[in-house]
């Protein structure tokens, strides 16, 4: 994952926490949902970045036609 992904990823993480928050302190179920869940796939996308990093498997030169016969 780029360096771009990776800052998404945390940005994703950051405001879904934020919106977690803020339904919590306001009694909006709707808000701390929609917020844990973004959250939880700001994380889970870092992690599968860190995943990716650790395996050496980062697909930045995948071009998607493996296998696929083509040369």
């Amino acid at each position: 994952m780029s360096l771009f992904g990776k800052a998404k990823a945390k940005a994703e993480e950051l405001l879904g926490h934020a919106e977690e928050l803020y339904g919590q302190t306001h009694g909006d179920a709707a808000a701390t949902l929609d917020g844990e869940a973004r959250r939880l796939e700001g994380e889970a996308e870092e992690e599968q970045a860190e995943v990716e990093q650790a395996e050496g498997t980062d697909r930045r030169g995948d071009d998607g036609l493996a296998g696929s016969g083509a040369r």
